[in-house]
């Protein structure tokens, strides 16, 4: 799937509380940036992840945020650095705002 300008834009207003933010096609998605900094990833069926790194990511883990995970050839499962945003999140600027700060103190 390809990420749709209506998306792009709906992550673009969700994080506009960070302040400018700039981000770049690629991953087959489009990542979001605050000051050079990768903090999330918008995929192509829409949905957005969270950049963890130490303390936050085991915030996410324990609030049970579903964690990026793709199986490589073999069948071995491979964790990457990034959680779903939960739906109330979506509904939520302030939070996912709140949120996307923690991540990139921890980064």
């Amino acid at each position: 799937m390809s990420i749709s300008p209506a998306d792009i834009a709906f992550a673009e207003e969700l994080f506009e509380g960070l302040g400018p933010l700039s981000s770049r096609k690629m991953m087959g998605g489009l990542c979001l940036y605050r000051e050079g900094t990768i903090f999330a990833i918008l995929h192509g069926d829409g949905s957005i992840w969270l950049k963890g790194a130490g303390a936050v990511a085991d915030r996410l883990t324990a609030e049970g945020w579903e964690r990026w995970t793709y199986s490589r050839e073999g069948g071995k499962v491979t964790a990457m650095p990034y959680w779903r945003l939960p739906p109330a999140l979506l509904d939520d600027p302030e939070d996912a705002c709140r949120w996307a700060r923690a991540a990139l103190a921890a980064l």
